[in-house]
Parts: structure tokens; C-alpha cells; sequence
């Protein structure tokens, strides 16, 4: 008998928002002892976008939603689980994701919730959601990452409170039997017993309680380039790939010294790397999703390209895949 093809989730459609409010390093400058050259030539940062009181993190995983859900010509009731990865979620509970469900008035009993793994949130999303796709029990999802890390960030600590921003990505997958385009392979991971050398400190978004980010940076630098190749090279491998079969890298934004050494070991040219971070900043879960949507708007992706995606964060967590377009 003909074996049965095999379902897995594919990318359709991407969106994004930015808060409107654009901040340079010459205007944190102005108010803590740094300047534009001291940022830049230790993170590749140039600007990044703060949100106001008004857009909370549901509203901006709101906005992203429902660009993607326009660029897939579906309707909200299409979509049958909705996952956002976030470490500023509006609330203790319920989740945001629950919020976003009812913004798109959606009233198909979706499944919603939020996802906790810092940065390497988005790709632990897409994990779930392709197991959820070759299991049958789901046929379209949308995943957002998405942080207002600006609520909680100690802005007495140069070294850290410069490094993040705000905002939103989406994508909409869809259960696909085409083995030319999708998620073809993807892993994550954490080490808890490394977690005190990267944690937040402040509270939830809605209450603007401040904390900061308490950072051991060589220690972070060192794990996030080894684990960030680690998550990708051992897929490659598994699917008889190798680093030359890759069309487009899109690593975690957090650092341009870490894209940069991470690409320099994968032995990957940086012309071919999507790179937003030095007017992003590091929004954690929601800078991947960004990239890819500012790409794809762009038009850089072309049908059968493969991407690499791979990001670090606290926990620690890491986590990698591999898609055609």
C-alpha cells in the first residue's frame, strides 16, 4: 500500500508591529552616562522602538496578528490555536494569547496560551505547533513573539538597559503535505542549572514594576555562540544537510558580536544573514518572528529557500530549525 504523506507546519503569511516611539543611543545619551559608540561597537545597535502605556503587549500581539492573518487571506476563525511566547505577558492570567482571541472576536473555541522560554520562545512555539500538525489535531495556528521589556528595565544599568526594545511578530502556519516548503526538522533545549546567569528581575508589564536584568555578559556571550550553532548544525546532519544548503540564517537578534561569531563558526557568509538588530535591538521572543516578517515583506525570501533559525535565552534555553519556504 502507498504510504500516507506526511503532515507538517508551514509558514503562509507574516506580520509584525513596532510602537510608534523610536529611540536612538544618542537619545539614551541624554539621559544615562553612554553614548552612540559605546553601544554600537559592543552590540551593533543603533536605535530601537519603546512602546507607550498604550501599547501593551496584547495590543501589539494583537496589531501582528492581524497582519498576518490579512497577508493569509483568512479569517480568524480559521485558526485553530493561537501560542504566544513572552516573558512581559499584561497579566499574571489569564494569558495574552486569551486576550488576542478575544481582540480577533474569534469564537471557534481556539486553543490559547502563552509560552515562557525568554528569547528561544518563537522557535519553541513552532516546535509545538508542527507536533500539533503531523499529529492531525490542528490545521492552522498563528505563533507570536511578543515583549514590552521596556515596563521593567533598570535604566541605572548602562549595560544592560540599552540592549532591548519592543515589539511584536506573527506568523500563520498551516498543516501542509508538500515536502517542498515547511518545517522540516526543529529541536529545543534548556540547561536550568545556568539560570543565574541571565534573569529578569521586574514585573509584569501592566504594573511597569522595575527590576532589570541581571547578566553575567562573557559567560551569556560564550554559551549563546555555542549553543546557537549547536541548535542548527546537528539538524543539518540529521537531514543530510550541510551549511551550504542553507539560502538564509536568522539567528535570535540579541547582539551583533554574537550573530557575528556564530556565523564566523557555522562557516556561514553574513551577506545571507537576516539582520534587524541594530534597529530592533533585542526584543527576545518577539525578534525572530520581526526579522522573518521584515524580510518577507521585503520580498528577500523565495519559494524553496532554506532558512535556518536558531536562538539563546535565559533558562538557559536554545533552540533550533529548519524550513523551506
Amino acid at each position: 500500500m502507498p504510504s500516507t504523506p506526511e503532515l507538517h507546519a508551514a509558514i503562509v503569511a507574516t506580520g509584525s508591529y513596532l510602537p510608534k516611539h523610536v529611540v536612538t543611543n544618542d537619545d539614551l545619551a541624554q539621559k544615562i552616562d553612554t553614548s552612540d559608540e559605546w553601544i554600537r561597537s559592543r552590540t551593533g545597535i543603533e536605535s530601537r522602538h519603546l512602546a507607550a502605556a498604550t501599547e501593551s503587549t496584547t495590543y501589539m500581539s494583537t496589531k501582528a496578528a492581524e497582519r498576518a492573518l490579512e497577508q493569509a487571506g483568512l479569517q480568524p476563525e480559521d485558526i485553530d490555536l493561537i501560542i504566544v511566547a513572552t516573558v512581559s505577558a499584561d497579566y499574571a492570567f489569564p494569558s495574552v494569547a486569551c486576550f488576542v482571541q478575544d481582540n480577533l472576536g474569534m469564537t471557534n473555541a481556539a486553543a490559547a496560551f502563552d509560552l515562557q522560554a525568554a528569547c528561544s520562545g518563537f522557535i519553541y512555539g513552532l516546535n509545538l505547533v508542527d507536533a500539533q500538525m503531523r499529529t492531525g489535531q490542528i490545521k492552522r495556528a498563528i505563533v507570536i513573539g511578543a515583549e514590552k521589556f521596556s515596563t521593567y528595565l533598570n535604566y541605572e544599568d548602562r549595560s544592560t538597559c540599552v540592549l532591548f526594545g519592543d515589539g511584536a511578530g506573527a506568523v500563520v502556519l498551516e498543516a501542509t503535505e508538500d515536502a517542498g516548503r515547511g518545517l522540516i526538522s526543529s529541536k529545543i533545549s534548556a540547561n536550568g542549572t545556568l539560570q543565574h546567569l541571565l534573569r529578569g528581575t521586574g514585573g509584569l508589564a501592566s504594573t511597569g514594576t522595575p527590576g532589570g536584568v541581571e547578566m553575567q555578559g562573557r559567560e551569556v556571550f560564550r554559551h549563546a555562540v555555542r549553543e546557537m550553532v549547536g541548535a542548527v548544525t546537528p539538524l543539518l546532519e540529521k537531514n543530510k544537510l550541510s551549511v551550504d544548503d542553507i539560502d538564509w540564517f536568522v539567528p535570535h537578534q540579541a547582539n551583533m558580536r554574537i550573530i557575528e561569531a556564530a556565523t564566523k563558526q557555522m562557516n556561514f557568509p553574513l551577506e545571507k544573514t537576516i539582520l534587524t538588530v541594530h534597529k530592533h535591538a533585542n526584543t527576545s521572543a518577539a525578534s525572530i518572528p520581526l526579522a522573518l516578517d521584515d524580510a518577507n515583506r521585503k520580498g528577500t525570501f523565495k519559494q524553496g529557500d532554506l532558512l535556518a533559525l536558531s536562538a539563546f535565552g535565559a533558562g538557559f534555553t536554545w533552540a533550533g530549525a529548519l524550513l523551506r519556504w
